[in-house]
């Protein structure tokens, strides 16, 4: 994304240092450091990358007044290829942060996991 510097937090930006006691406090936010690298972050950033170019085609599309129909189905390429890269993300989580989260009886990690799922199907 331009303007975004890469951060060294596994590809989360707004991470945040776990607590490495045995007894982890939930009196703060759940984005942390995670020891494991996220497998699927090269992919991630090139299928974003490629949506980013098909909206821009497709705003430079309504700019020169292509028809309604031909804009509505490359909206929903677009949006395919959002999804398609949140299942990617999601299938990453799953296979990392959540079985972490499983292993360490971390249960707010699964409700923040269940609070993002239920905020991208709106």
């Amino acid at each position: 994304m331009p303007g975004v510097k890469p951060n060294p937090n596994n590809g989360h930006e707004f991470a945040q240092p776990r607590d490495s006691s045995s007894e982890h406090s939930h009196e703060h936010s759940h984005y942390h450091l995670h020891s494991h690298p996220h497998t699927h972050t090269k992919a991630v950033i090139n299928r974003l990358s490629r949506a980013i170019g098909h909206l821009e085609s497709v705003k430079r599309m309504v700019e020169n007044g292509r028809d309604c129909p031909e804009v509505l189905i490359q909206l929903a390429a677009v949006r395919s290829a959002i999804g398609n890269t949140a299942k990617l993300i999601l299938k990453d989580h799953i296979g990392h942060c959540i079985i972490d989260a499983v292993e360490s009886n971390d249960v707010a990690a699964l409700e923040e996991l269940n609070k993002a799922i239920e905020q991208f199907m709106h």
